[in-house]
């Protein structure tokens, strides 16, 4: 937002601190005290000096607990109300965990190890729907809204469910240009939005976090940016076909991709993801904060990347209601019956199959994650730990929910590095399992 001009007789810095000054009241005043219109109460810790969103891929790491906290607040955004409804309750369970064990790197490794090697900020266990484990680090509390990073692809993924259930999409085999007119002539025309939502668009995508000149680190500069729509848009449009690879062929990774996920759901509903998910979920539900999409254009156009920040037992009433299958309390069934099992039925396509995913390891926007064959790591498997499926973000987001077992863990980090080492994401399945075998003993 432009800073107001004032015409008085000031001249060089005296204007420029005046101007300044207007500006950033005026932008107060139409965001509200919160940082976002309609957001209230405030969230906590409400940090007064906020980083640079544009220089998000090299915040260190307290400076990512700052940012994740208040990124709400570095962008645009469009909140998600409970509208008041009663908390969907999360009584703490009657044995709840002390201690997990578990091996690493040929070391026994404990709870303490785990938030201490993961960068922890807020970690919550569920089991059968109670809280087995919840714990804040870095000053977050039970008010803090936290940024998803890429669980929200996880989000979108269950909203074009029930929009599917709600006959606005049609079919997955629609191709995107119906919804999305903009994408004609580009080489995401002939993209179903089955391809789209298993990222097997065949389009070229550069989504390495390290390279300044990748398309995610464009992305990124476009988002900080005034105008951030346009400039998002034409990034995506401009993207070419890997020579050869047809659609469905070949697997790969694409954030660029999965914000037109969130463009065919907005388009086929008539409503940003911040209403929608409002309107058939977080009110309905029973969340307990308000939450905030971080929005392109406000009321038109939110990020379907990444961009949901809700509180850590609010990401966990999110994980409760997909293990049950998308019901509300009252029995309504919001998704289609099979729609949990087609959105974890991985790719075969070529780059999704791995040692440690001899089936695949992604879905519609929801990944299977198991440690490497190769590591020394234990427990690697539980009976039921192939039912486990993963919502993750870079820098260590995590909701990893198991069905079969009633589990679900909830994770906020502040890795050094957005998706390395490897290991850590090994260490991530490892204590999952690990949970399993304390809870069930």
């Amino acid at each position: 937002m432009r800073p107001t001009t004032i015409k008085k007789s000031f001249t060089g810095s005296g204007l420029l601190a005046l101007t300044l000054a207007v500006g950033l009241a005026h932008a107060a005043d139409t965001r509200g005290p919160c940082g976002v219109p309609g957001l209230e109460p405030c969230p906590q810790p409400f940090d007064k000096v906020l980083p640079a969103a544009k220089d998000m891929l090299s915040w260190d790491q307290d400076t990512r607990v700052v940012g994740f906290r208040n990124t709400y607040r570095l962008y645009e955004g469009d909140v998600f109300s409970t509208h008041g409804a009663k908390p969907y309750p999360l009584p703490t369970a009657s044995s709840p965990l002390k201690e997990v064990s578990y091996s690493m790197e040929g070391k026994q490794r404990g709870l303490a190890d785990y938030l201490a090697s993961q960068s922890v900020t807020g970690l919550l266990v569920l089991k059968d729907g109670k809280i087995a484990y919840e714990y804040y680090g870095k000053g977050n509390t039970p008010q803090t809204l936290w940024t998803s990073r890429s669980v929200a692809k996880s989000v979108v993924s269950v909203l074009v469910g029930m929009a599917v259930k709600e006959g606005k999409i049609k079919s997955l085999d629609d191709k995107i240009a119906i919804y999305i007119p903009e994408l004609e002539g580009s080489e995401w025309q002939d993209v179903t939005l089955h391809q789209l939502m298993q990222h097997t668009s065949g389009v070229q995508w550069d989504e390495n976090y390290a390279s300044k000149d990748s398309d995610f680190s464009h992305m990124t500069q476009c988002e900080a940016k005034p105008d951030p729509y346009d400039c998002v848009l034409n990034l995506v449009r401009s993207v070419k076909r890997k020579p050869g690879v047809k659609p469905g062929e070949v697997w790969s990774y694409n954030t660029g991709g999965a914000w037109l996920v969130g463009r065919v759901l907005e388009n086929a509903t008539g409503m940003t993801l911040a209403k929608y998910l409002e309107s058939r979920l977080w009110s309905r539900y029973g969340m307990q904060q308000d939450g905030v999409w971080h929005a392109l254009v406000p009321g038109k156009v939110d990020m379907g990347g990444h961009g949901f920040n809700a509180t850590l037992r609010d990401w966990g009433r999110f994980g409760e209601f997909v293990l049950s299958g998308g019901q509300l309390a009252n029995g309504e069934k919001l998704l289609p019956d099979d729609w949990i099992a087609r959105s974890t039925h991985w790719t075969t396509a070529k780059g999704s199959v791995t040692a440690a995913a001899p089936n695949g390891q992604y879905g519609y926007q929801w990944w299977y994650n198991a440690p490497a064959s190769d590591t020394d790591a234990e427990p690697k498997q539980t009976t039921n730990s192939d039912k486990t499926f993963w919502a993750l973000g870079i820098y260590g987001q995590t909701i990893a929910i198991n069905p079969a077992e009633h589990l679900v863990m909830v994770q906020w980090s502040t890795w050094k590095n957005a998706e390395t080492p490897a290991s850590l994401y090994d260490e991530q399945a490892v204590f999952v399992n690990a949970l399993s075998k304390a809870l069930t003993r």
